[in-house]
């Protein structure tokens, strides 16, 4: 059986010659700077294209013998019949309600992704998922893949362009017939893009291919004159015919329908029979939007809500400060010496609640980021007094951006030093501190004058030290 549809490799010589011809007019007309406008154009689309190649890659299930080995097998076996001889990457993916496959190109590297709707809706005639993968190797082995970036001059023009792509899916559909071990499982493969998922297999087949007979009218010409694919029923048509090796006509398409297309170039896709490549296009835009704009978003957010760091920095230092003191929380900005309103671009206030010190947010940036608020609430573990830092954003990635400081750091430092000071005669007061000469008054009286200034300060490192033992005693306790 002959699978390439019978005007394909004429529509690819003239496309090819078309293309030539502009691009070698393009190069010599500017001197050769259209080459670099070439390069430019080139990397974007590297860059655009890389996007969804890893979305697939860190979204979609890759098939292997370990992995969905019945479907690795079916491609394997389908490269086998079309002499392919390096097997693709193949991935399955959730394309959330979409019904089809593609086929993609990245860096001289081929790549098949099924998508999972298609797998489900076939789960009771599997065979049938051979016709897709067939049909997608169709565009590897045909070149479809490699040529696009040069034919694209032609592929724009009117009629031509489109009666290319229509012609290709053609011989696609043909690939995809061979790969299947009965013909009718190809076309119960086409019919689901038709019926849907769960209505395919109660449609009569040769019914629906009789549908085709109304496709000779001046708008459905028309509209798939400048369509990429043909009618479903076309190729339902083609499809029953080619498996029985029999002929197949078409109604003629209107006259005035070739006149009108010609003043149409083609953008791809189309009404009707473009529905497909549509559907495709949509696909991943989507897949694109999704990578790219939460990741822009995201990052506004965190240059945004970085102007909160040196705030809460600031308020969980002075806050150490204090418990270290007082052992409890100070009860205002004031007694910690700091300003009472420490307010800037990210920052709408700072507040001491009863266990927490809260760093709330601008109006603005509250809606942007689902949240309220930056709560930072004091504990004590083995001997330390540490920090847990929590918000109401809502995105795990947002919140450690907002909480990335080591708030045990500063506190850990503190007690470690206070620990390895504390000591000395047992006479002296730094020997067993208590309340008595850890209290402010004791630092107004002749003994604490008598210590002497290193005396003073490893009293004050060893009450520290004490402070933090009784707080942890009485966290413990409540």
């Amino acid at each position: 059986m002959n699978l390439v549809y019978r005007n394909e490799s004429t529509l690819f010589r003239i496309s090819w010659a078309l293309s030539a011809i502009f691009w070698l007019g393009l190069v010599v007309g500017t001197l050769g700077i259209a080459l670099v406008y070439g390069l430019l154009l080139f990397v974007a689309y590297l860059f655009a294209h890389s996007g969804f190649i890893s979305y697939v890659k860190g979204h979609g299930v890759k098939l292997s013998r370990e992995q969905l080995p019945d479907l690795h097998e079916r491609l394997k076996r389908c490269c086998g019949t079309l002499d392919i001889d390096e097997v693709p990457e193949a991935y399955v993916l959730n394309a959330h309600g979409l019904l089809n496959a593609l086929a993609t190109r990245f860096l001289r590297r081929h790549y098949v992704v099924l998508f999972s709707d298609i797998i489900d809706a076939l789960e009771s005639r599997p065979s049938a998922i051979d016709f897709y993968i067939g049909h997608e190797l169709g565009h590897i082995k045909r070149g479809h893949l490699r040529w696009a970036w040069f034919l694209a001059p032609a592929r724009l023009l009117p009629l031509l362009g489109a009666a290319y792509s229509r012609a290709r899916e053609y011989t696609c559909d043909l690939h995809g017939l061979a790969c299947c071990q009965e013909p009718r499982d190809a076309a119960f493969g086409l019919a689901v893009l038709a019926a849907g998922e769960r209505s395919w297999d109660k449609l009569d087949l040769a019914r629906y291919a009789d549908q085709s007979g109304v496709t000779g009218g001046f708008w459905m010409s028309f509209h798939e004159l400048i369509g990429d694919y043909p009618w479903l029923t076309k190729r339902m048509k083609r499809l029953i015919a080619a498996g029985g090796a029999r002929d197949v006509a078409f109604p003629g398409r209107h006259p005035f329908a070739w006149f009108l297309a010609l003043f149409v170039p083609r953008v791809g896709g189309g009404a009707g029979g473009g529905i497909a490549g549509a559907m495709m296009a949509v696909a991943m835009v989507g897949v694109l939007a999704a990578i790219a704009i939460p990741n822009f978003v995201k990052f506004q957010l965190r240059a945004e809500l970085a102007g909160a760091g040196p705030v809460v920095v600031d308020v969980r230092n002075r806050a150490t400060e204090y418990i270290y003191d007082h052992q409890q929380l100070p009860p205002s900005l004031e007694a910690m010496g700091l300003a009472p309103d420490l307010s800037n671009q990210t920052v709408s206030e700072v507040f001491v609640s009863d266990t927490s010190l809260v760093v709330a947010l601008r109006e603005d940036l509250k809606a942007a980021v689902a949240g309220k608020q930056i709560v930072l609430t004091p504990y004590v573990e083995d001997g330390e007094l540490l920090w847990d830092c929590s918000t109401d954003f809502g995105d795990p990635a947002l919140e450690q951006e907002a909480c990335a400081t080591d708030y045990g750091m500063y506190s850990a430092m503190l007690a470690e030093e206070a620990r390895e000071s504390a000591g000395g005669a047992a006479s002296s007061p730094w020997a067993a501190p208590n309340a008595e000469v850890c209290s402010a008054e004791y630092r107004q009286t002749s003994a604490w004058q008598g210590l002497g200034e290193a005396g003073q300060d490893r009293l004050r490192e060893a009450c520290n030290a004490w402070k933090l033992q009784q707080l942890e005693q009485q966290v413990g306790a409540g």
